[in-house]
C-alpha cells in the first residue's frame, strides 16, 4: 500500500482526505490536483456553483420527496379526517411540503446538490397533480391551474435546496482585502 500525504480540500479545510480522492470526505467538493491554483476570489465565486448531477442523491431526494408528498398530502386527510386537501387545497399544501423537501435534501447532501431536489420535485409532481386533479370533487381549478401551482412548488424547492446548501455551508467567507 503506498503511503501518502493526505489532502486538504480547498472548499472547507478539511484536511484528512486520502491521497487520490477525487471528493471531499466531509463537504463532497470535487478536490482538483494541487498544480491547479485559483485565486481566493476565484474560489469564493465556485463555493455555492453545482459542478454535476449526482444520480445517487437524485433517488434520495425523489424518495424524500415522494415520502412527504405521500405522508402529508395522502395520507395526512386520512388520519385526520378534518383535513381535506383535495383538487386545489392539495396543490395549495404541496408547494410548501416541496420547498421543505428540497431544504432538507440541500441541508444533508455533500457537496453542492440544487438541482436533484428541483428534478425530484418535477417527478414527484406529475403523480401527484394527475390525482389531485382526478380527486376534485367540490373544491375545483382548471388544469392549467394545477400545472402552474406544480411549476412554482418546484421553484420553492430550488430556493429551499439552496438555503439547505447555504445552512450546510455557513455563512460565505470575507473576501481578502
Amino acid at each position: 500500500m503506498a503511503s501518502g500525504k493526505l489532502v486538504a480540500c480547498p472548499s472547507c479545510g478539511f484536511s484528512k482526505n486520502p491521497p487520490g480522492s477525487v471528493r471531499c470526505g466531509s463537504c463532497g467538493a470535487k478536490i482538483e490536483s494541487l498544480t491547479k491554483s485559483r485565486t481566493r476570489e476565484e474560489e469564493l465565486e465556485r463555493r455555492y456553483q453545482q459542478e454535476g448531477v449526482s444520480v445517487q442523491w437524485l433517488f434520495i431526494a425523489i424518495a424524500v420527496q415522494g415520502v412527504l408528498t405521500a405522508a402529508l398530502v395522502f395520507g395526512l386527510p386520512r388520519i385526520l379526517t378534518l383535513l381535506d386537501f383535495e383538487g386545489g387545497n392539495g396543490m395549495i399544501v404541496c408547494v410548501p411540503v416541496w420547498f421543505v423537501g428540497g431544504l432538507l435534501v440541500g441541508m444533508i447532501s455533500p457537496g453542492r446538490t440544487f438541482i436533484e431536489p428541483m428534478i425530484a420535485s418535477f417527478v414527484v409532481a406529475i403523480p401527484t397533480t394527475f390525482l389531485l386533479l382526478q380527486s376534485q370533487t367540490v373544491r375545483t381549478m382548471p388544469p392549467f391551474l394545477y400545472v402552474i401551482m406544480g411549476a412554482i412548488g418546484i421553484m420553492f424547492t430550488l430556493i429551499g435546496a439552496y438555503i439547505g446548501e447555504r445552512v450546510q455551508l455557513g455563512p460565505p467567507p470575507k473576501p481578502a482585502e
